[in-house]
């Protein structure tokens, strides 16, 4: 199944955008977690921007919803203030909550390390399992 692309217009620029959903276990609940991806326009020659966002504040059973515009502008816009060069050719950005956190703000999610299918989400989870 292909990943519907969106547009967003930010102070006069255009971006495309894709999200998918996902469910993770942090702290023995399950939160929604969503993997944003964003080009300029440039389209995917340019540099691609990717977050993982948690829902949040808190853990709850694991719905059907979907980030809403105002979510991705704040990706975008976190993206813009960390470095994101859209126009450049290739490459990708990465946000993360360990460097970029203090710059998201979401109300419905939270910026997450970056978090792949059957890992915990839960940082102290990760980091005993990369110190061990």
């Amino acid at each position: 199944m292909r990943a519907r692309l969106r547009q967003i217009h930010i102070d006069g620029h255009t971006f495309t955008w894709r999200a998918a959903l996902h469910s993770v276990q942090v702290n023995g609940f399950y939160h929604r977690a969503v993997y944003v991806r964003a080009w300029g326009s440039g389209g995917r020659n340019g540099q691609k921007l990717e977050a993982d966002l948690l829902s949040a504040p808190g853990p709850y059973v694991v719905d059907n919803g979907y980030p809403t515009p105002a979510d991705v502008r704040a990706v975008i816009i976190c993206g813009l203030k960390s470095g994101w060069r859209p126009e450049q050719r290739g490459g990708t950005l990465v946000l993360s909550d360990r460097e970029h956190g203090a710059n998201f703000a979401a109300s419905g999610f939270r910026l997450t390390d970056p978090v792949r299918p059957g890992e915990s989400a839960d940082p102290t989870t990760r980091e005993a399992r990369q110190q061990g």
